[in-house]
C-alpha cells in the first residue's frame, strides 16, 4: 500500500518538440520546483513531516490540513489533495482499493452516460462545454492537445448529466484544471505546460482523468449553489464582499460608489471562477492547498481571499478617477509574477480578516 501514498514520477518524459515556452504563464509549478537552489532545511524538514503523516496507517486529517494550511510540498501534493478532498481514505490499507473502485465507477458513467451527448436533451450542454473547454488556459500549450481537450469534456459532460440541478455552467470548465495538473505533476518531472500527454500510458490517463473529475465533484458539493439557476450562491456571496469592504476600507467602497462601479462588475468572476481568471495556475494551486485545509475554502474563506484581494490594489484603485479606468484596472490586475510568497501575504491578510470579522454582530449571515 506504500505506494499509494508517495509516487515516484516516471523516467523523465519527452516533452512537446518546439514549443516555446509561454513565459506568461511564469511557470505552472512551484516558484522552487525546477532551476532554483536546492531545498532548504526547513523545506526538507517539512516535506518528511509530510511523508510521515502520509504513510502512517491512519492519516491523521486534522494534522494535514493544519501542515498543508501554508502550502504542500509538490512532491507529496497529489496523495494530500486525494485525502484532504475526502476522496481517499484516511486508513492506509483501504486507499488502494478505494481508488481502484472510484476510478472503475467513473468510467462506469462514461460507457453509461458519455453516448447521450449527441441526443437532443443534452446537446446544449455538450455544445457549451465544447466551445469553452478551448478557452480554458488558451495560454497553455498542455491544454490545446486534442487528448487533453476530451478529458475534460467527459469529465465536464458527465458531471453535468449527473448534477441536473446546476446542469453546467460556464465557469465549471476551470475548475478541473488545477486537479489535472497536480495528478498529472505525479508522473512528469519537469514543467508540465508543454508535456505532451500521449507519452503517458491510457492507465495513467484514465486514473488523472477519473481523480481529476472526483476531487473537482467533492470541491463542488460545497459550492453547487453558486452554479444553480440564477446563480443564487454567487449573487450572495458578491453582496457580502460588498458587506465586507463596506466594513474594512470605507475610502474604496466610497470611491466605487462615486465612480458608479458595481461589486457585480468584477467580483462576479471572481466568486464564479473562485479568482482562477485572476491569477496564474500555479497561484491557484498554492491557494487551493489552504482552500483545502480550512473549513468551508471554497465558500467562506475565499470571500476573505477576495476581500484581502481587493484592498491589495487599493493605491492603484483610488488613482483611477473614472468608471472606465477603474472597470479596466479591476479586469486586468497584474498578477502575473505572482508566486508563493505573494499568497501567502494574501492568506495571512484573508485569515486576520476572518478572525476580526466572522463573528462581528451586524457582519454578513451564513
Amino acid at each position: 500500500a506504500e505506494e499509494v501514498c508517495v509516487r515516484t514520477p516516471l523516467q523523465k518524459q519527452q516533452s512537446l518538440p518546439l514549443r516555446p515556452v509561454i513565459p506568461l504563464v511564469a511557470r505552472i509549478s512551484d516558484q522552487n520546483a525546477s532551476g532554483a537552489p536546492p531545498m532548504t532545511v526547513r523545506e526538507k524538514t517539512r516535506l518528511e513531516k509530510f511523508r510521515q503523516l502520509l504513510s502512517s496507517h491512519n492519516t491523521d486529517l486534522d494534522e494535514l490540513r493544519k501542515c498543508s494550511w501554508p502550502g504542500v510540498p509538490r512532491e507529496v501534493r497529489p496523495v494530500t489533495w486525494r485525502l484532504l478532498s475526502g476522496y481517499l481514505p484516511a486508513n492506509m490499507e483501504r486507499r488502494k482499493l478505494t481508488l481502484q473502485r472510484k476510478r472503475e465507477e467513473y468510467f462506469g458513467f462514461i460507457q453509461q452516460y458519455y453516448d447521450s451527448r449527441n441526443e437532443e436533451h443534452h446537446q446544449d450542454t455538450y455544445r457549451q462545454i465544447h466551445i469553452d473547454i478551448p478557452r480554458t488556459n488558451p495560454l497553455i500549450p498542455l491544454f490545446q492537445q486534442p487528448l487533453v481537450q476530451e478529458i475534460f469534456e467527459r469529465i465536464l459532460f458527465i458531471w453535468a448529466i449527473r448534477h441536473p440541478a446546476s446542469g453546467y455552467v460556464q465557469g465549471i470548465n476551470d475548475l478541473v484544471t488545477p486537479f489535472f495538473v497536480v495528478f498529472l505533476s505525479e508522473y512528469v518531472e519537469e514543467d508540465v505546460e508543454n508535456f505532451d500527454v500521449t507519452n503517458l500510458s491510457q492507465d495513467v490517463l484514465r486514473s488523472i482523468e477519473a481523480d481529476s473529475f472526483w476531487c473537482m465533484s467533492k470541491l463542488l458539493d460545497g459550492i453547487q449553489d453558486n452554479y444553480t439557476f440564477a446563480q443564487p450562491g454567487i449573487q450572495k456571496k458578491v453582496k457580502a464582499l460588498e458587506e465586507l469592504v463596506s466594513r474594512i476600507d470605507e475610502q474604496v467602497h466610497n470611491h466605487f460608489r462615486k465612480y458608479e462601479v458595481e461589486y457585480l462588475q468584477f467580483a462576479f468572476r471572481w466568486m464564479n471562477n473562485l479568482l482562477m481568471r485572476e491569477l496564474p495556475l500555479r497561484c491557484t494551486i498554492r491557494l487551493w492547498d489552504t482552500y483545502q485545509s480550512e473549513p468551508e475554502g471554497f465558500s467562506h474563506f475565499h470571500l476573505y481571499v477576495c476581500a484581502a484581494f481587493l484592498i491589495k490594489w487599493r493605491k492603484e484603485i483610488l488613482d483611477e478617477e473614472d468608471f472606465q479606468g477603474l472597470l479596466m484596472l479591476l479586469q486586468n490586475l497584474p498578477t502575473i509574477h505572482w508566486g508563493n510568497e505573494e499568497i501567502g501575504l494574501l492568506l495571512a491578510e484573508a485569515y486576520r480578516l476572518k478572525y476580526m470579522f466572522a463573528d462581528a454582530p451586524n457582519h454578513y449571515r451564513r
